[in-house]
C-alpha cells in the first residue's frame, strides 16, 4: 500500500476542539489551506466563486473509537461511526464542503471550515 501523501494545512482561528461547529454551515469561520510548494501546479484551474470538497486528516481525532453518540448529544443512542461525521474514525478523514475567496500563490481563503489550525489537507476536488 502506498502512503498517504500532505498537500498542505489548514490556517483557521479555530484552535481548540470545543471551539469547533459540528458542521462547516454551522457558524464555521473562512479559513486558509496553505498548499504546500511541491503542490502549487496542482491549484491551477481552480478560481474564485468555485465550491470545492477538501479532505482533510483529522489529526486529533480518536482513532480506536467505533462507536459514538451522534452531535455530542449525551441523550442519543450509541451510533457506529460510519453512521455519523465524528472525528474519531479508524481513518479520521474529513470531508468539507467550501466556496473559494480567492487564490494567492500557494494560499486558497475559502468559507466557512470547520476544522482545527494546523489540520493536514489530503486533497481538493471541485464539486460537480
Amino acid at each position: 500500500m502506498e502512503t498517504l501523501k500532505l498537500i498542505g494545512h489548514i490556517r483557521s482561528t479555530l484552535h481548540e476542539l470545543k471551539d469547533c461547529p459540528l458542521q462547516e454551515n454551522e457558524g464555521a469561520p473562512g479559513a486558509s489551506i496553505m498548499i504546500d510548494s511541491e503542490y502549487i501546479d496542482a491549484v491551477s484551474g481552480l478560481k474564485a466563486g468555485a465550491k470545492i470538497l477538501i479532505l482533510t486528516w483529522l489529526h486529533k481525532g480518536d482513532r480506536s473509537i467505533l462507536k459514538t453518540k451522534p452531535r455530542n448529544n449525551p441523550k442519543a443512542s450509541l451510533t457506529g461511526v460510519f453512521a455519523t461525521r465524528s472525528p474519531d474514525r479508524p481513518n479520521p478523514i474529513g470531508l468539507h464542503v467550501a466556496e473559494i475567496l480567492s487564490i494567492n500563490n500557494n494560499v486558497i481563503s475559502v468559507s466557512n471550515l470547520e476544522v482545527l489550525d494546523g489540520t493536514p489537507v489530503i486533497d481538493i476536488k471541485p464539486v460537480i
